[in-house]
């Protein structure tokens, strides 16, 4: 019985000492994005050198302190809140006109949620279920 009680007491220490000790950790959930916000917001394509304008997207954590530039991120384009295939967009954020296109575009980035989270709201400009930014490219 002796034994039980010290076995008992040891394990509870080591689990005091663990919970104190990760008090000042720092997971992902405990700071999540707040906003992202795309770098120019908006641009002309005339403008760039061959029409090739290079967006960089910032988050924004609830941690005034924590931003992150470039934040790696998901891109797309739409237009009239529809996907399109008239401007496109690297995964570095490198977007461009395609030959003909005529108009202002929205270039979206979001940050897809974590992948033991499902999200059924989706929409074509980025956004539903994750934390989006989007700018304006106009095309000639």
């Amino acid at each position: 019985m002796q034994r039980l009680r010290l076995a008992l007491f040891s394990v509870a220490l080591v689990l005091a000492a663990s919970f104190a000790l990760s008090c000042g950790a720092r997971s992902p959930n405990q700071d999540p994005l707040q906003s992202i916000t795309l770098s120019p917001a908006a641009a002309d394509a005339l403008d760039y050198p061959n029409g090739q304008v290079q967006l960089v997207a910032t988050g924004y954590y609830t941690d005034p302190s924590h931003t992150v530039t470039p934040l790696s991120a998901m891109w797309g384009t739409c237009y009239q809140e529809a996907s399109t295939s008239e401007v496109s967009v690297t995964a570095a954020g490198l977007a461009q006109c395609a030959p003909g296109a005529v108009g202002t575009y929205t270039i979206w980035a979001d940050d897809p949620p974590l992948s033991n989270v499902s999200c059924l709201a989706i929409t074509a400009c980025g956004g539903g279920c994750f934390v989006a930014g989007t700018a304006q490219l106009t095309c000639p």
